[in-house]
């Protein structure tokens, strides 16, 4: 029997790279720790199983988080496909009904024959190097203390960590709709039969609920006390109250922002607004959107009830806050996500990273690196060179950035057209320049799927059509 593939966590990074390579004809070994050793946010055993947010991002075509998407569907992501099957709706961005999508995605695991799903903690690299054809490790920002110190060991201890939060979940029938109104940014609130409309619940502040709601959220207590630097904190995942300890009106400008929302009680914009998203596609929760936090949960409860609208509210879900484990991406991976390290090499087993372990952040970012690290491993079973990823498509741009040794201070990074190569001719009008990053990106998108499947990498198909772009 041939050599397997190890691949070490089943989150979305780790279920897209199974599942790949699997329909390339490559055995494959997933361990997943869960439910025999479980963290402090998971709730399940399922694989793919989403503990933040449930949206994907954006799905418009001119925006980077778009772009990816695109990139997803051409390459024939298997999670990006069930995650479209899963959706909720959520405006412009792909949300997902998360226990729907994480079932769907276990489900094709456990009945994949050539996918063999060990659970268990694995505590150390070289414990199952031995008769494996690689490894790849995708235990997400959760890493297990004990693995996390065995690669500290491979990669010179070159590993760095920061705070990550997770926002509450409420129970709709607990919320007041006679304060709360259904509208998406920009849209109109009703239509010509004044029916709601929009994705969005919205909870409108007046600027004396706000200034009272601010008071109380600054002086609320903390389950991890402040014996961190800001700078610990990725900026994508700032809880609220650290937010508001930037400025008093920093929240209203950032998670809290009123603009492009009317409320129709008094036809005017709010002084503030928080946003709440279906999580599940009955619309039985909802997520408090941009309200990742460190409170307490009785503090949650007290303080949110503070929140128009939210008075009786229950949760399904409080805010948590946990510490995460990633790797000095620039300074150990190649830009095939390969860890290249003298104590690697010495191992004797390539060793490849995907997911946020290896200092990408976001959930399509995750399932697009187990995407190209599948793609990566099967070229090397093959004994060829796997084609490079144009840094003009989404997730090169991403690559790039993430490998490229000048990068100093390196943070954990999602896809975003700040760190796109520059257009040859400079387009000043913004629209206009995403525009032209996306056209750019879709032919250079195009030219490496041709170089796929000019080595055997991937199927002649027919494009399928998806959620980007439409």
């Amino acid at each position: 029997m041939e050599k397997p593939v190890v691949i070490i966590g089943g989150g979305l990074a780790g279920s897209e790279a199974a599942l790949q390579l699997a329909a390339r004809g490559i055995h494959v070994v997933l361990y997943e720790m869960r439910p025999v050793k479980p963290t402090a946010v998971h709730k399940t055993g399922d694989f793919a199983e989403l503990v933040c947010s449930n949206s994907l991002k954006s799905t418009k075509a001119e925006t980077a988080a778009g772009m990816q998407k695109r990139e997803l569907e051409m390459l024939g992501s298997k999670l990006y496909a069930e995650a479209l099957r899963a959706k909720v709706p959520a405006g412009g961005a792909l949300a997902v009904d998360r226990g729907l999508f994480a079932s769907s995605i276990t489900k094709l695991i456990e009945e994949d024959p050539l996918i063999s799903v060990v659970r268990g903690e694995v505590a150390s690299l070289d414990a199952i190097a031995d008769g494996v054809a690689a490894l790849v490790l995708a235990t997400g920002p959760l890493t297990s203390d004990s693995l996390a110190e065995s690669l500290s060991q491979f990669v010179a201890g070159e590993r760095m960590a920061f705070y990550d939060a997770a926002a509450p979940i409420v129970l709709a029938d607990s919320l007041d709709r006679d304060v709360l109104f259904c509208q998406s940014r920009y849209e109109d609130a009703a239509d010509a039969d004044g029916n709601p409309l929009g994705d969005y619940l919205n909870a409108p502040f007046t600027k004396e609920e706000y200034e009272a709601f601010v008071d109380e959220l600054l002086e609320a207590e903390l389950v991890i006390k402040r014996d961190f630097e800001s700078k610990d904190l990725f900026q994508a995942c700032q809880p609220i109250e650290e937010i508001a300890r930037a400025g008093r009106d920093a929240p209203r400008f950032g998670p809290l922002k009123p603009v492009g929302l009317t409320d129709p009680r008094t036809g005017k914009r709010p002084w503030a607004v928080l946003q709440l998203r279906a999580e599940d596609a009955s619309g039985s929760c909802y997520n408090m959107v941009g309200f990742q936090t460190n409170l307490k949960f009785s503090e949650q409860q007290r303080v949110f009830r503070m929140i128009p609208g939210m008075e009786r509210a229950e949760f399904a879900r409080y805010g948590v806050m946990h510490r995460n484990t990633f790797l000095d991406a620039p300074r150990v991976l190649t830009p095939q996500l390969r860890v290249k390290t003298p104590e690697v090499d010495a191992l004797g087993v390539p060793v490849f990273v995907a997911g946020q372990l290896g200092g990408t952040e976001g959930y399509c970012e995750a399932i697009r690196s187990g995407l190209h690290v599948a793609l990566n491993v099967a070229a090397l079973l093959k004994g060829i060179e796997a084609p490079l990823l144009p840094r003009e498509t989404a997730f090169g741009a991403l690559l790039a950035y993430a490998t490229d040794p000048a990068t100093k201070d390196y943070q954990p990074m999602h896809v975003n057209f700040g760190i796109f190569v520059p257009l040859e001719k400079p387009i000043r009008n913004k629209r206009e320049r995403y525009a032209a990053y996306a056209a750019r990106g879709e032919i250079a998108l195009k030219a490496y799927c041709d170089d796929l499947k000019a080595a055997g990498l991937m199927d002649e198909q027919a494009e399928p059509r998806s959620e980007a772009g439409l």
